[in-house]
């Protein structure tokens, strides 16, 4: 159950999604790949692009991406639908203030761009080439002189600087992100150094790259009204760009349409040739899921990744238009990430702390029913936190993973040198009884009872509640027949289902039980985002991505271990461990994924024939407007 994908830019600027998508990419560490990685450098240190796995697949003066058609024509509207609201089209608090407008990282470009065929290699969009220190201690980034803004001016070194500084200030992602980058100072007329409080980090030359870089004098300059701007604060001003397309026109909250920029400055360069065909993209805003379901078969919006199995396989076979084949149904491999999905427990609440409660909640939830009855058995349970990849941990551990463990052996549950991590299976009524039997009894050790068919702690007689959270009516129908097995022990649930503003609030500030449905995007080989995942600092951080509010000394070290790992290797051994401790301690009960992400299409839009490996669909940024199939379709867009 993933949200639709992000544009390549959204997936680098946007704050937290509200549905719970990890806001700032993770990245991949090398595997005999030169300091800093990439390619080996020039005589002079500089680098066309970086990667983390050894040497990029395209060489210097590559003209575009495999998966990419250079001769991709240009024009159409596609549409997309949002369930939800916005108010502000200022990224620099996005996460704290306000709703963010879902496509407003296209209107901004990047030092580096992703290659979608790659794992973690990143080439130069607003840079030209970059250079990383021999330790790693710094990196310097070259800005092409012909990159503009949409209002003529030149994109600066001083930009940089300014983007960094303000969105370090006053984002906690961005704050967490880039804490090791300690200062970005301009260094020459089109260079930009970013200095790093430790040697070593591979990954971090890189990641400075996908900065957004903002214009320093339009947020420094005044408004229409004659009042100077604040970048601190919500905003419905139209902000000015650099990328290919710029926000035309809007109504506030239900719509907003982006224009592609017809003379923008790098139409031509090898990492956007073939891309950014539309003309128009809009985004179009829904308050409800159902409402969402039926605005799309009324062709109110053309792109749909459809989220409930139940959906996918009854809501849209007998819909005229997916007969007729005006509605393509089509599954895309979701080959570069893996994920954790939960119910996630809140462990800032004293009845959480516990680890045989959480292990409690998971025995009582019967995934196995609820995969026949509710998704026609289109899922699998996860059990990694690195769902679907080479990192999830599995069996005892061996080799290097084990003696990454055991020199923290004072630090991580003795149980995973001697128990495999598995979820409960139900499925039948008597393996319900058994887990129920269990979780009753683990209740019991952490100090509860059953007292006339309640729950409650046996010290204060305080009977065990909890509330889940959710953001639509569809957390109802996971949320309810796991509430009917948490009776059956005596808890008292309840399931509270608030707009997505309010529930983004809550979930910002930590003030809930437990949420109905939280998740964790991975790529290949995770790093420093894993602080902001699982890190003690950001436990009590409001708008981290630590939920769950975990703060373990082990945990922490692991966390290191993968962030500083020397080769792949390693990584895949600190990773595992990582992995498996979380794992051990229960933190969350796991749900369900898919490989694939199910998508519904109106037929009016065509693609190359090579899809990114590691991009999904790749849709919208290489795909365009087919006059041909839209003539067949319907309406012309």
């Amino acid at each position: 159950m993933i949200a639709r994908p992000l544009t390549r830019r959204a997936a680098l600027a946007l704050a937290p999604a509200l549905l719970g998508l990890a806001a700032l990419p993770a990245r991949l560490h090398a595997q005999g790949a030169p300091a800093g990685g990439g390619v080996a450098s020039a005589a002079d240190g500089w680098r066309h692009g970086l990667s983390l796995l050894g040497e990029p697949k395209y060489p210097a003066g590559f003209t575009h991406f495999d998966y990419a058609n250079p001769d991709a024509p240009k024009g159409g509207l596609v549409r997309f639908g949002s369930q939800g609201s916005f108010d502000n089209f200022n990224m620099i608090v996005a996460g704290v203030k306000g709703d963010l407008e879902s496509q407003i990282p296209l209107i901004y470009d990047t030092l580096l761009a992703q290659a979608q065929d790659e794992a973690s290699t990143y080439y130069g969009l607003l840079a030209d080439g970059v250079k990383p220190a021999a330790d790693l201690g710094s990196v310097i980034y070259r800005l092409r002189p012909e990159a503009r803004w949409h209002d003529g001016k030149p994109v600066t070194a001083d930009d940089v600087v300014f983007s960094f500084e303000v969105l370090k200030e006053n984002s906690p992602q961005y704050a967490a992100y880039y804490h090791n980058v300690t200062k970005a100072e301009a260094t020459g007329p089109h260079e930009v150094t970013f200095t790093f409080s430790e040697k070593g980090n591979r990954e971090l030359p890189q990641i400075v790259g996908q900065l957004p870089v903002l214009p320093k004098h339009w947020w420094q300059g005044k408004d229409a009204s004659g009042k100077t701007r604040n970048p601190t604060e919500t905003t419905l001003e139209i902000p000015l760009g650099s990328g290919p397309y710029r926000l035309a026109r809007f109504d506030a909250g239900r719509s907003a349409t982006y224009e592609r920029v017809p003379d923008y400055w790098g139409r031509d360069l090898p990492v956007n040739r073939g891309s950014n065909n539309f003309d128009t993209q809009r985004a179009e805003y829904f308050r409800d899921a159902t409402v969402m379901i039926e605005a799309f078969k009324a062709d109110q919006f053309d792109w749909r990744t459809e989220n409930i199995a139940r959906n996918w396989a009854t809501a849209y076979d007998g819909f005229p238009a997916v007969r007729e084949g005006r509605i393509v149904k089509e599954e895309f491999p979701q080959a570069g990430m893996g994920i954790m999905q939960a119910f996630t427990l809140n462990l800032r609440r004293k009845k959480f702390t516990d680890a045989r409660v959480r292990r409690a909640f998971n025995l009582a939830f019967d995934f196995e029913e609820m995969n026949r009855t509710l998704f026609y058995g289109l899922y699998s349970r996860v059990d990694s936190f690195f769902f679907g990849t080479e990192l999830a941990s599995s069996g005892l551990p061996e080799g290097r993973e084990r003696a990454i463990l055991e020199s923290l052996k004072d630090k991580v549950p003795a149980s995973v040198f001697t128990t495999p991590y598995r979820n409960p299976v139900n499925g039948s009524a008597e393996a319900v009884r058994a887990n129920l039997r269990e979780a009753v009894r683990l209740f019991q050790e952490a100090g509860y009872e059953i007292r006339g068919n309640q729950m409650v702690e046996k010290a204060s007689g305080q009977p065990f509640t909890v509330e889940f959270l959710g953001y639509d009516n569809s957390a109802e129908r996971v949320v309810l027949p796991y509430r009917a097995a948490l009776e059956r022990i005596g808890l008292k649930v309840s399931l509270r289902v608030v707009d997505p503003a309010q529930y983004q609030n809550l979930v910002r500030s930590f003030d809930f039980d437990a949420l109905a449905l939280s998740n964790w995007a991975e790529s290949l080989s995770p790093g420093n985002e894993q602080r902001d995942f699982w890190g003690s600092a950001a436990a009590d951080r409001p708008g981290s991505r630590n939920l769950a509010g975990i703060k373990d000394p082990g945990v922490d070290a692991l966390i290191d271990k993968v962030i500083y790992a020397g080769d792949r290797e390693e990584l895949v051994a600190a990773t595992r461990a990582l992995d498996r401790v979380l794992l051990a301690h229960d933190y969350v009960v796991p749900q369900w994924s898919s490989p694939v992400s199910r998508t519904l299409r109106w037929n009016r839009f065509a693609h190359p024939a090579v899809l990114p490996k590691y991009g999904a669909s790749g849709f919208p940024t290489t795909w365009w407007y087919d006059q041909a199939l839209a003539a067949k379709t319907g309406v012309a867009r």
